[in-house]
């Protein structure tokens, strides 16, 4: 199979999301620093370029967060290579990957509030490069974590509030409010 490699701006500058024709991972792995790689031998070799501030895995793609002080129009070249190179060469994004389905656990306002970020707010997050992940409800507040691109995007906390704290206002009366978890 000849890879091919693409990339996209996402709304956090510091992020870029470069996305290939071949499914890399079922779920998503966010691997925010170079200790945490040491599994992912895709996501170790990333971050021995001294530019790669953080790695987020999700389907077909991988987000790379940049260091501060490099520019994307130096650095993309060499990564869409280096991406291109790594998925050719089937390296590891994480050693087990699971197949399982979703599976909600809770009140019914809580599996219902899983239910909608799974399957409406997780593809959109996808498409900017990052994940949304249920950790608690408790006295009307809906607690996430935002990972990959989402993680410290200026734009994450408009998302946050003005689309998901909305829409399960809407879908989940219980819901007075929407956070996210600092990382």
């Amino acid at each position: 199979m000849n890879i091919n490699v693409y990339t996209e701006s996402t709304p956090n500058p510091a992020t870029m999301k470069f996305i290939v024709n071949k499914l890399l991972i079922n779920g998503s792995v966010d691997y925010a620093t170079k200790e945490s790689a040491e599994k992912s031998t895709f996501a170790k070799e990333l971050f021995k370029f001294s530019f790669v501030n953080g790695v987020f895995f999700a389907s077909n793609f991988v987000t790379v967060t940049k260091t501060e002080d490099s520019e994307w129009a130096d650095i993309e070249p060499i990564l869409k290579e280096f991406v291109k190179g790594a998925v050719e060469s089937e390296l590891t994004v994480q050693e087990a990957q699971t197949d399982e389905a979703p599976n909600f656990e809770g009140t019914e306002a809580e599996v219902k509030i899983q239910q909608i970020l799974h399957d409406y707010v997780r593809p959109a997050v996808e498409q900017d490069g990052g994940a949304i992940s249920y950790k608690s409800f408790n006295e009307g507040v809906v607690t996430v974590e935002l990972r990959g691109s989402c993680s410290g995007c200026p734009s994450s906390t408009i998302t946050l509030k003005s689309g998901i704290e909305n829409l399960l206002k809407r879908m989940v009366p219980e819901v007075q409010e929407v956070v996210s978890e600092a990382l």
